[in-house]
């Protein structure tokens, strides 16, 4: 392996995926000065956690994969996406994200460049969450057997003593809000996937969402239920919440966020920006009595100026979900079958 491969400009070759030295020059050169700050201890084969918990608080862990393509788009890529990702799914979970794992799957002819913005996205999106990045691993495969790079991570958080989100707890005449624009992420990625031009308005939304989460739990305690609507959009989320907690879902599309240039991106191919997925969007349930409050504290978070109230829980109707369009009509709203947009995260 000739020197060239091991600096900007190089290329992944299979040793660096080898576990001798190829990889330690890697690992040294492109992703440690990243990810690992400060580097105290030597690297086992563990993260070993030493923080106690205090008394009624739990531990929360998830993982996720990331197969997005392309790598890069427009307000994110494939780095910041799998540390935002695996964040909000603690987040949402009620959990405060302390560590992350990263592992990469890299393909021969992968460029060395590429991966060095990867990891800064990663240690940008992670420094922001007030998350650690702990340990990983990588892998390399044959050219042509992957996309340049995919990523996992897992993630472990502290659910606070009294925190108890569940879809469960939702109930008839509880209020649903959305943080921000629907659709933005998904249209980002489609756009910059088939090389259409849209506004530069349109652009993922992928960020941490660990400090509004935190901000509306705070103010509003007695929020009932969290979740990201990534993969199946709102859509999803509401399905879902009206199966599982056997109530009726009223939603009203005028107060439904979704920008006019998104809307029509998305129109040129036939997709519903309600199905369409998000990676900075929570949809949350809260009583009644406590919805101005909440949308008062997420409108004034960053991450949240655009929340709204989209909807209400309902004693009838259960498990099915009923929009209230525009023009005074009534649509019924199905789980998505699958990925209108494949490999979006």
């Amino acid at each position: 392996m000739s020197e060239e491969d091991l600096v900007p400009g190089g290329v992944v070759v299979r040793a660096h995926g080898g576990g001798g030295s190829a990889m330690a020059d890697l690992l040294e050169g492109f992703v440690f000065p990243k990810i690992l700050k400060k580097r105290e201890e030597p690297l086992d084969d563990a993260a070993v956690w030493t923080e106690k918990l205090e008394p009624g608080a739990r531990l929360a862990m998830t993982t996720d994969a990331y197969v997005v393509t392309p790598i890069f788009f427009p307000g994110g890529d494939l780095g910041r996406l799998a540390v935002c990702g695996t964040v909000n799914d603690l987040a949402v979970s009620g959990a405060v994200p302390r560590a992350l794992s990263l592992a990469l799957i890299l393909e021969e002819g992968f460029e060395l460049k590429k991966l060095e913005r990867l990891m800064e996205s990663a240690a940008e999106a992670a420094a922001e969450a007030g998350v650690s990045i702990v340990t990983g691993d990588t892998k390399v495969v044959e050219r042509g057997a992957g996309n340049g790079c995919y990523a996992v991570s897992a993630g472990m958080g502290i659910v606070p003593p009294g925190r108890n989100l569940s879809i469960r707890r939702c109930s008839p005449e509880d209020r649903i809000i959305v943080t921000s624009f629907l659709g933005d992420h998904g249209t980002a990625v489609m756009a910059a996937r088939n090389n259409v031009d849209v506004p530069k308005e349109v652009r993922s939304d992928v960020a941490p969402l660990t400090g509004l989460v935190e901000a509306l739990l705070e103010a509003v305690p007695e929020t009932r239920f969290l979740r990201d609507a990534t993969r199946g959009g709102l859509s999803s989320v509401v399905c879902d919440l009206a199966r599982e907690a056997e109530v009726g879902v009223e939603l009203e599309e005028e107060e439904i966020p979704v920008r006019p240039e998104t809307a029509a991106a998305l129109s040129i191919f036939g997709i519903d920006p309600l199905a369409t997925a998000n990676e900075a969007v929570i949809v949350a349930v809260v009583p009644h009595d406590s919805a101005e409050k909440a949308l008062d504290v997420l409108r004034g978070h960053p991450y949240g100026r655009n929340a709204a109230i989209i909807g209400r829980l309902s004693s009838e109707n259960p498990g099915r979900v009923v929009l209230k369009t525009t023009v005074g009509g009534r649509r019924i709203l199905t789980t998505p079958y699958g990925e209108e947009l494949p490999r979006i995260c």
